[in-house]
């Protein structure tokens, strides 16, 4: 077979090491020609992991045709590097293609020179590589010369993903994406339609939460069974404790190799002295699904309270209710949380403006159009929520509720107050803040209600997306409250939960707030 000019020749073996498929040709191309880019064994050639070459053997030697292989690990097991390889099989290797593009894309433009430099590397430290590869550092792009294989670094932060028709196409952390949708991702994923045989690979650490695109992702392929999707998941299993020597080895394949053992245990003797360390260890050490900003309530905590709400406790119950009214171009929440039987159940209702779903889906990448097809969400005519509507809404929830008491914040609550008088709408509405003061007796009463699993939401999955999103701030006398500014989306439903309890609290009849005793007899005023 003729070689074009300057190009590489497959490595040579001898008996039954040749290689025969195009996973051995592309595991001998990096095994021969890529060298350690960096660190103690920098330019001594690359001896890859039998995981590496197992989704390697599984996503070239597939027999449907791989179009989506999907690698998820821990950190530091080497998925940056591997995508540099990668990129130079198909730059100047078994898999190069005349005429053809290869992108990677990240979330940011460091993430994304992390690939290009450590592929740049790889190519300078071999002199048959460096002749064969022309670089372009403004660009991010390097050109495989023998066959005219073009490869650029995209990320989503530069917005240069429109306009391109890549044969491989590389996703780098896209655990980072949070929410369903992403133009970025979706730039990329439709640029493939000029080949039949496009590939795409995705090689991350898990997202926080199961409503995100790689965990979406992850588990359709899972699902399905699709053949033409290959998946590797290295994760710990989700209640493995942080000091468990299986559940570190369970999400990092690389350990005893080149993954140090002696880095991951100092980090997971950390996050077991320090508890606003442990998200983020499950996050980047164990592969788990979980949110590495440290959400008021823990994913762990909030599914044990998914029970099933009772209609009884809403009939003959103790209820009370929290209205957060947030933007009238965004969300607004109205919870009621029953207590029946020493258990408070919690029911959820949303309002956002119609014409905002699509837009703010995309912006916020979570699927409120879905969830209003499937009536968690209530939407009102035009851009901006009808307080009309919620009144109604409203008074029609509570119609043959024993409701006591219902907290809002002044803030905004004017405009609702006046479409409530002009129809006749009569409820038992308190003012409630949502400052330190108010908000700090009702979080501990809440969170204390959780942590002994006497509370019971049902699984509202835009409750539990606010419950998620809920970041706690502290001012220096140690009292908390949620903070929306600091929160990675919206969390209006958690703040309204957190209102009603409060509320109770304060109209307390001698079963639901002995807790605030002591912050009354310490002369707290609710503002």
């Amino acid at each position: 077979m003729s070689l074009p000019r300057g190009a590489i020749p497959p490595p040579t073996f001898e008996g039954d090491h040749k290689p025969k498929t195009r996973g051995d040709r592309a595991i001998a191309f990096i095994e021969k020609y890529c060298l350690v880019p960096e660190g103690k064994l920098v330019g001594q050639p690359i001896r890859l992991d039998l995981f590496q070459k197992d989704f390697i053997w599984s996503v070239y030697d597939n027999p449907a045709v791989t179009t989506e292989g999907i690698l998820s690990m821990a950190r530091k097991n080497g998925k940056t590097a591997l995508i540099a390889c990668l990129l130079l099989v198909h730059l100047v290797g078994p898999e190069a293609r005349l005429n053809s593009q290869i992108v990677s894309g990240a979330r940011s433009r460091k993430q994304a020179a992390l690939v290009f430099n450590l592929a740049w590397k790889m190519v300078k430290l071999n002199p048959k590589l460096k002749v064969l590869v022309r670089v372009i550092p403004s660009a991010k792009t390097l050109i495989g010369l023998a066959l005219n294989v073009t490869y650029e670094a995209l990320s989503a932060e530069a917005g240069t993903a429109h306009g391109l028709s890549p044969v491989l196409a590389i996703l780098d952390e896209l655990g980072q994406v949070r929410g369903p949708l992403d133009d970025f991702v979706e730039a990329i994923e439709t640029a493939s339609g000029a080949y039949d045989d496009a590939l795409r690979l995705i090689i991350s650490t898990q997202a926080p939460t199961d409503a995100d695109m790689l965990s979406i992702k992850i588990d359709d392929a899972l699902r399905s069974k699709d053949p033409k999707i290959v998946v590797r998941l290295y994760a710990a299993n989700p209640k493995a404790e942080l000091l468990d020597p299986e559940a570190h080895k369970a999400a990092n394949p690389a350990l005893g190799t080149f993954r140090s053992k002696v880095e991951l245990l100092a980090a997971a003797e950390k996050a077991a002295r320090m508890p606003s360390a442990e998200n983020g260890f499950r996050n980047l050490y164990l592969n788990q699904r979980v949110n590495r900003f440290s959400p008021f309530i823990s994913p762990s905590v909030w599914g044990a309270c998914i029970g099933d709400t009772d209609d009884e406790a809403f009939e003959k119950g103790e209820v009370y209710g929290g209205l957060d009214l947030a933007e009238t171009t965004d969300l607004c929440a109205f919870v009621l949380a029953a207590l029946w039987n020493g258990v408070w159940h919690l029911r959820a209702w949303f309002w956002k403006p119609d014409a905002t779903l699509k837009d703010h889906a995309k912006r916020d990448r979570v699927p409120y159009d879905i969830w209003a097809e499937k009536g968690f969400i209530n939407t009102t005519p035009g851009v901006a929520v009808d307080y009309e509507y919620v009144a109604h809404d409203i008074a029609r929830i509570c119609e043959g509720v024993p409701v006591i008491k219902i907290g809002y914040d002044r803030h905004r609550f004017k405009t609702l107050e006046t479409q409530m008088q002009k129809v006749g709408i009569e409820l038992p509405f308190e003012p409630f803040g949502q400052g330190f003061i108010s908000m700090a007796p009702a979080m501990d009463l809440i969170e204390i209600d959780f942590l002994n699993e006497k509370v019971r939401h049902g699984g509202n999955p835009v409750l539990t997306m606010c419950a998620a999103n809920a970041v706690v701030k502290k001012d220096p006398a140690g009292n908390r409250k949620l903070d929306k500014a600091k929160s990675t989306g919206r969390i209006d439903g958690m703040v309204a939960a957190v209102m009603a309890r409060g509320v109770a609290a304060l109209n307390d009849n001698g079963d639901g707030g002995a807790a605030l005793d002591d912050y009354l007899a310490a002369g707290a005023m609710f503002a």
